[in-house]
């Protein structure tokens, strides 16, 4: 098997490093050699935050240079037009719509971009954006944007099956929020 590479990017405080270690959990299980490494920038101060994560038979480093990602799994607009650059030619962005201001914004000194999504797509890009937010809140907290998002690339992971996933949930997750997040995975992964 081809090592396959996947980008998580986020801001701080939006889960990606749970989102990363779920996932790595999975692949391990299934058999995988995984290799995960881990960029926190200023995550406790609202920055960018980014997760690499390879698996395949054989992977010999954790890094993915530019062009090499097959899947950007992106928390937040900005962060999937901040870290484009780095998919593959034939790779997906999996990105949550939700709008998170970066301090230059907060502080009056910019404006959001208005069509983040649209400049991705008029560069080629595949682009799957899910309002991970809304189904977040409907499985019952906001805190599971991380959650549905890594639903929706499951899809794109025929190699692992869902049960696989939930049984990673289930034994990653602290139990008292089990439930809600595999509502969150649910939702995620079966969103058309």
């Amino acid at each position: 098997m081809k090592t396959v590479n996947v980008m998580i990017v986020g801001v701080g405080g939006q889960g990606s490093l749970l989102a990363s270690k779920l996932l790595g959990k999975v692949l391990v299980d299934a058999g995988y050699d995984v290799k995960v490494s881990e960029v926190h920038g200023m995550s406790q101060r609202g920055g960018s935050v980014v997760t690499y994560v390879r698996f395949g038979d054989k992977v010999a480093s954790p890094i993915i240079d530019l062009g090499e990602s097959d899947f950007i799994l992106s928390f937040e607009k900005l962060e999937a037009a901040r870290y484009a650059e780095y998919l593959s030619p034939n790779g997906k962005i999996i990105v949550n719509t939700q709008e998170i201001d970066p301090m230059p914004v907060i502080v009056g000194k910019a404006v959001y971009p208005s069509h983040v999504l649209n400049e991705l797509e008029s560069k080629d890009v595949t682009v799957d954006a899910v309002d991970a937010l809304s189904l977040a809140e409907q499985a019952g907290t906001a805190k599971a944007v991380n959650v549905v998002l890594l639903g929706r690339l499951a899809r794109s992971l025929p190699a692992v099956p869902k049960e696989a996933w939930l049984e990673a949930i289930r034994s990653s997750v602290k139990p008292k929020f089990v439930e809600v997040n595999l509502r969150a995975f649910d939702l995620g992964y079966t969103l058309d």
